[in-house]
């Protein structure tokens, strides 16, 4: 999937800060509003503006229309530097894009619809009718784990989901067909933030403006869900939003916030071995709630990003709703460039990218200064250790060595023992005894966790020597592996991982969000 070339209706700049220009690359041209220009004819000192407040004020320059955006917006965005976004100032954000997924997505097609048959009644065109930025429709929230544990378990659930779901995914591909600037992407191709991360985003992204121009300004979204989050990663600034919201970006409303306070995380070291991400993440998660981010950007900077895969930044980016920020932004750097180079992106797209983001100073560099943050905190990599944390409540982080001893101190909370704990439980023909805190649910699944190549290569690993040892899962324990999309699961087939999971019973069950919203099926 590559990004389209979209006419937008966005009203032309009024370029107040004579900014406008034209950047070359492999002999295509394109018009971009450039940040070290308009530093020159006004917003003195912004180059050192944290990285995501770049990204807001170019969103501004390019939709200054004396309306909805003002050049006293603007000019109280490069203030930012004064007041390190204490002062409350209201902006208009206009996003590049909108991601959805199915639960909040069909309500959105069905308004459009509405609204086609309003125009019908007006006696207007109602194919005018369209969303006005291009708008991505994932569908991974319909698989539910119904069969699992044998190797026919994906074939059975994709049946199952299109038997209960098949009105639904007609309307939708009629949406698809019926609108301009509407995709959707198919059931069983993956978790829409994983999909978002290795095709949609782009990065940096083109528009065809209305007087035939060709525009280069940063990818920006808002999504349906709370994890959209994930793409930050990729230095593509985005957050969750509700269904009203989303709509209104859809229809190229511009999206009412106050300018954020920044709140710059520095990472020096680099992670000892055999500690994850999701080590990594739950550390991070447990610090920024103690913190108090809520409302805040999270942008991470320091020497340790040098250390970070793109995939590992794509896991603490996921978890922003976890630590309570609007997003965790990681600025585009060469681990930038060779993710989108490895996940097969257009070279000239790639080309565009570098080009675009050192033009403007959104180009991490290992010796670049750090930017003016509103506050700061700092973690050595070397110093995280393998965690636990759950089963609901990720801040509560505990060593893994310090389980054994605080189960019944730091868990007690999770498993409040009652009378009689024990119950039987038929399970195969044999009863079992059940009580609290017993495991009954072994799900390897998530968007934050399948996504990420080492975690799920760990996974793979531990299930081979498990079954190399001749361990298997208990029987009344419903096991099921749900990768966060089809290129996550080429990773096991290739490292020949997978059959060691089937054998101790994670069968591939679904693509998309199973366990984590309650699509886990019957016990």
């Amino acid at each position: 999937m590559s990004a389209p070339t979209t006419v937008t209706s966005a009203p032309a700049s009024l370029d107040s800060f004579n900014c406008k220009r034209t950047l070359t690359v492999d002999g295509q041209e394109y018009i971009y509003y450039s940040l070290p220009e308009a530093e020159k004819n006004g917003l003195a000192g912004i180059s050192k503006l944290p990285y995501a407040m770049k990204v807001l004020l170019e969103n501004l320059l390019r939709h200054e229309d004396g309306r909805s955006v003002t050049k006293a917006d603007i000019l109280g965005a490069a203030e930012w530097l004064d007041n390190r976004g204490r002062a409350e100032k209201e902006i208009g954000f206009r996003p590049a894009r909108v991601l959805m997924q199915d639960f909040t997505g069909v309500p959105a097609v069905v308004d459009l619809a509405a609204m086609r048959d309003g125009m019908l009644k007006l006696g207007g065109d109602a194919k005018k009718i369209n969303p006005l930025v291009p708008v991505d429709l994932v569908i991974d929230h319909s698989v539910i784990v119904d069969d699992f544990g044998n190797p026919q378990a994906f074939e059975r659930n994709v049946e199952l989901e299109y038997e209960r779901n098949g009105e639904r995914y007609v309307f939708l591909k009629w949406g698809q067909d019926a609108f301009a600037n509407f995709r959707v992407v198919p059931p069983g191709t993956g978790i829409c933030h994983q999909v978002n991360l290795e095709y949609l985003a782009q990065t940096v992204w083109t528009a065809t403006n209305g007087n035939g121009e060709t525009l280069a300004y940063p990818d920006t979204l808002v999504g349906t869900d709370s994890h959209t989050t994930m793409v930050n990663g990729l230095a593509v600034l985005g957050w969750g939003v509700g269904g009203i919201e989303a709509e209104a970006a859809m229809l190229g409303q511009p999206q009412s916030m106050l300018i954020p306070e920044v709140i710059g995380f520095e990472l020096t070291g680099a992670l000892k071995e055999g500690v994850t991400a999701t080590d990594l993440v739950l550390t991070v998660t447990q610090m920024l709630r103690k913190k108090g981010v809520v409302g805040k950007f999270v942008e991470f900077y320091g020497a340790g990003l040098n250390n970070l895969t793109l995939a590992d930044r794509a896991t603490i980016a996921n978890m922003a709703p976890e630590y309570g920020a609007t997003c965790g932004f990681f600025p585009v750097d060469s681990e930038t460039l060779n993710y989108l180079v490895i996940s097969g992106r257009d070279a000239h797209r790639i080309s565009l990218v570098e080009a675009y983001t050192k033009a403007q100073g959104l180009f991490r560099t290992p010796d670049a200064a750090d930017p003016v943050f509103t506050d700061t905190l700092s973690l050595d990599l070397s110093t995280v250790g393998p965690s636990l944390a759950g089963p609901k409540r990720p801040e509560g982080r505990i060593a893994l060595s310090d389980v054994k001893a605080g189960f019944g101190t730091a868990l007690a909370g999770e498993y409040k023992k009652t009378g009689d704990t024990e119950q039987r439980f038929p399970v195969e023909g044999r009863a079992f005894d059940l009580g609290h805190g017993d495991v009954v649910i072994a799900a390897i699944t998530s968007c934050t966790n399948t996504s990420n190549p080492s975690v799920l290569i760990a996974a793979g690993l531990l299930a081979r020597n498990a079954a190399e040892k001749g361990l298997t899962s208990k029987p009344w324990v419903k096991t099921s592996l749900a990768p966060g999309s089809q290129v996550v699961a080429a990773y096991l087939e290739k490292a020949g991982l997978q059959p060691y999971l089937d054998k101790v019973g994670f069968n591939l069950v679904g693509f998309g969000c199973t366990t984590c919203i309650g699509n886990s099926g019957p016990l």
